[in-house]
């Protein structure tokens, strides 16, 4: 992809893409500046990350609610089962978020989601995908506006209500819906909302705004027909077989999402 892609060009590709899961994190600390510079170098159309807001309101890149499994909150700072809304941004990045996956990685930071969007965005030339964990539509709206990243990063949520209220203040902003979403996945969701990809899926999706399909690799073919034909794009998350991902691009999905961005792109037919 040239250096200039937007996310609509995401959108409008004639092949499947591919998605570097939380950056390289098969090879580097999940989350991580090195791992999403090594998700450009592995030549990833784009790099997925995710984000909490921190105690002040800033937005940070980390997966978990806690910090004890990617940082050395706990063994470092007796931080035990500290949330990432308990520290500011400030204090977050005082922690060390590279060395439990191995010594080489010691001293790499928690990111601002600021500087992952510089390193993949601007640096890299690639659109991010955006994943919210926690906080408010109109922070991540007002980061992406002032930045002039609207057109050039994707965003996507289990939580549907955060969509809608995305698509509201910034309706340019190319969204997408993981599913199932967390408030359907109890026991209690109606039966026709099975954990597979169908039409019931599909119409509450409508509600979002969204123009993405981001499921889990329950996706039929006549889902994924049916997606197609209502303008929307389907990819997968987490694959990283590379026999499965060609299963799942043979029943036209358009996306895979994967830890290992170089052996599933370049997996031989």
């Amino acid at each position: 992809m040239k250096t200039h892609t937007i996310a609509l060009d995401l959108l409008a590709s004639k092949r499947p893409v591919f998605i570097g899961h939380r950056g390289y994190c098969a090879v580097a600390p999940e989350n991580t500046l090195p791992s999403f510079e090594l998700a450009l170098e592995a030549g990833a159309d784009a790099v997925e990350l995710d984000y909490h807001q921190s105690k002040d309101g800033i937005p940070v890149v980390i997966h978990d609610r806690t910090l004890n499994r990617t940082t050395d909150a706990q063994r470092a700072r007796r931080w035990s089962r500290l949330k990432v809304r308990d520290k500011t941004a400030a204090e977050l990045q005082t922690l060390d978020a590279g060395k439990w996956f191995d010594p080489s990685y010691a001293g790499t930071k928690v990111p601002l989601l600021a500087d992952a969007l510089d390193c993949i965005c601007e640096r890299g030339g690639r659109p991010a995908v955006i994943e919210h964990k926690s906080g408010d539509a109109a922070t991540c709206a007002t980061l992406l506006h002032k930045r002039n990243l609207v057109d050039r990063v994707a965003v996507i949520s289990f939580d549907w209500k955060f969509l809608r209220d995305f698509h509201e203040l910034e309706p340019a902003q190319v969204l997408g819906a993981l599913g199932p979403p967390a408030r359907l996945r109890s026991r209690h969701r109606p039966s026709r909302f099975s954990g597979a990809l169908n039409r019931h899926w599909l119409d509450e999706l409508a509600k979002t705004g969204a123009r993405l399909v981001v499921w889990n690799r329950r996706v039929p073919r006549a889902a994924v027909q049916l997606a197609h034909q209502r303008g929307l794009k389907v990819w997968v998350y987490t694959i990283n077989e590379p026999w499965r991902a060609k299963q799942l691009i043979d029943r036209g999905v358009d996306g895979i999402i994967t830890n290992d961005v170089f052996l599933v792109r370049h997996a031989p037919p």
